[in-house]
């Protein structure tokens, strides 16, 4: 198996795909994005060494007995792996889990490589009418829908996104199909960076 890892520096490294654990899947991976999270980590972020990346689409090749059904079924993945017995998982907030991995974050190799493992409970079938492209895009798309759980906005005459990413994009087209109205505002900060390669390219 070939994968992107991590471990001071990157490095491009053929390995074992990793044993699959009790009512774990093993999924091909077919593509994976990539996501500011992982240019972070190569940054020192969470501290985390082992295989990147945790926005994908697969392929499930092996599955567990009780997980048949998951078989060529083309995936995406939650990427918390919970325990599903501490205090927060029995309070419904088991993506804040105290003993959970992250796929490619924390304590739990990720999607840039082959093959990549995951709890079946994790896995999401697609339709066919979600291309690959489209699929890689699951992942931020859920944390952006998040914002809708977590923040009241009833009765709200505007809503202000700051930072025109990838992820505050996505977060402004979610907030605007639930009929909040909503502007992005770019931080001074990023107008300031890119005010010297706008100025190159006018000459």
């Amino acid at each position: 198996m070939r994968a992107l890892v991590f471990d001071s520096s990157l490095s491009y490294q053929p390995r074992h795909p990793d044993p699959r654990g009790d009512g774990e899947c093993l999924i091909k991976v077919r593509q994976a994005g990539i996501c500011a999270t992982d240019l972070e980590i190569t940054r020192g972020y969470m501290g985390y060494k082992g295989v990147l990346g945790h926005e994908f689409v697969g392929e499930v090749v092996e599955a567990p007995p009780t997980a048949r059904q998951w078989l060529g079924k083309r995936v995406v993945g939650e990427i918390n792996a919970v325990c599903g017995r501490c205090d927060l998982c029995l309070a419904g907030l088991s993506t804040h889990c105290r003993n959970r991995s992250v796929l490619g974050i924390a304590d739990h190799n990720g999607a840039f490589a082959d093959f990549v493992r995951l709890p079946a409970e994790n896995l999401h079938a697609l339709p066919d009418s979600i291309d690959d492209d489209q699929a890689t895009f699951v992942e931020p798309l859920a944390a952006a829908f998040a914002v809708l759980r977590q923040v009241k906005l009833d009765g709200r005459k505007w809503v202000t996104v700051l930072g025109d990413g990838r992820l505050g994009l996505l977060v402004a087209q979610v907030l605007q199909t639930a009929g909040v109205p909503v502007r992005v505002s770019r931080p001074q900060a990023q107008v300031a960076r890119r005010q010297p390669e706008l100025a190159h390219h006018r000459h």
